[in-house]
């Protein structure tokens, strides 16, 4: 078979198929701009240095909260992985250094789901760190069964919200020594979704995974937002944000269910990878724009409005005040 047969035979074969083939062409590229869409904006400041700086980043072993580890020591940043899997940490730690040549990269123990854990991490950077310049409030955990924390706290609310509280409280005289300095929160557009439920925090009478995942991403935005007018004229400036419908091993919980995993098999391709998701985090620990806003809430590297409740100045300070009573500050 020559040549021009074989041109004949393809020629044959598009006309027979045209339709198909326009078809099958219009569904590409949908899907690749759908795709594109999900990806979010990406943050494209590669020159920003982080040398002499110290962060910290809780979860960092996995997804997002590793993905801006990366970023940052990339940019020069020591980066401390406050973590509860020691294992898991160093090697996300190992892998961390060799990815970007960075050295400086160190583990600690933190369990957010234990108060006394993390007066113990906040001890020991407080005597053995000279500086902390971003703290960044990472971990999580979604939509799980019905758990209390070694406090007794629903689990949501406490790792999501109680832990980080007390954490970042412990740690405010080592941020403003080392001023200009940032606390970053990630919350969740699920948030927009959240009621604070005051007269039972912890859902005892009435428990709902996914409420009760959006009361923790809630009192995530308002902490930041009072932490904001806390914190006025010190050099320590405040933010939450949405990182994106992210494919990591948060949703681990939910995907245990058959429908959520069948879901989970289709959407997949048009959900965010962790290093997409972590882009904002990336932009409001270290973009210079920054500097002069606090207390705001961020989404796909912009400042976006919250949800009602998140803006309700009573209901943040009442958050406050009912957060130091629980964590005994």
């Amino acid at each position: 078979m020559d040549y021009t047969e074989v041109m004949e035979i393809v020629q044959n074969f598009l006309l027979d198929h045209k339709a198909a083939l326009s078809i099958a062409l219009g569904v590409g590229v949908t899907l690749v701009c759908v795709r594109r869409y999900a990806a979010g904006v990406r943050y494209t400041n590669t020159t920003t240095r982080l040398d002499g700086k110290h962060v910290i980043i809780t979860g960092a072993n996995a997804g997002i909260g590793k993905e801006t580890a990366i970023d940052l020591a990339n940019r020069g940043a020591k980066v401390t992985l406050a973590c509860r899997d020691m294992k898991r940490a160093q090697d996300a730690a190992d892998d961390i250094k060799q990815i970007t040549g960075n050295q400086n990269i160190t583990v600690k123990q933190l369990n957010l789901a234990s108060l006394k854990s993390v007066r113990s991490f906040a001890e020991d950077i407080n005597k053995n760190e000279t500086r902390l310049d971003v703290l960044i409030n990472n971990a999580g955990i979604m939509r799980c069964p019905y758990w209390k924390t070694d406090d007794g706290f629903e689990m949501q609310i406490g790792v999501n919200h109680l832990g980080h509280f007390l954490l970042t409280n412990l740690l405010l005289d080592k941020l403003k020594i080392s001023a200009p300095s940032r606390v970053v929160t990630v919350s969740s557009l699920a948030h927009e979704r959240g009621k604070m439920n005051f007269d039972d925090l912890n859902m005892e009478k009435n428990y709902d995974s996914g409420n009760a995942y959006s009361q923790s991403k809630l009192a995530n935005v308002l902490f930041s937002s009072e932490l904001a007018k806390k914190l006025q004229g010190t050099g320590v400036t405040t933010y939450s944000l949405h990182p994106g419908v992210i494919n990591t091993e948060l949703s681990r919980h939910v995907a245990q269910s058959i429908g959520w995993r069948m879901l989970l098999s289709v959407v997949r391709p048009l959900i965010k990878t962790p290093n997409e998701g972590a882009q904002t985090t990336i932009y409001c620990a270290v973009d210079e724009s920054l500097s002069g806003e606090t207390g705001k809430y961020y989404s796909d590297c912009a400042k976006k409005t919250p949800s009602k409740e998140a803006l309700n100045d009573e209901n943040a300070k009442r958050l406050w005040e009912l957060s130091e009573k629980m964590v005994g500050l």
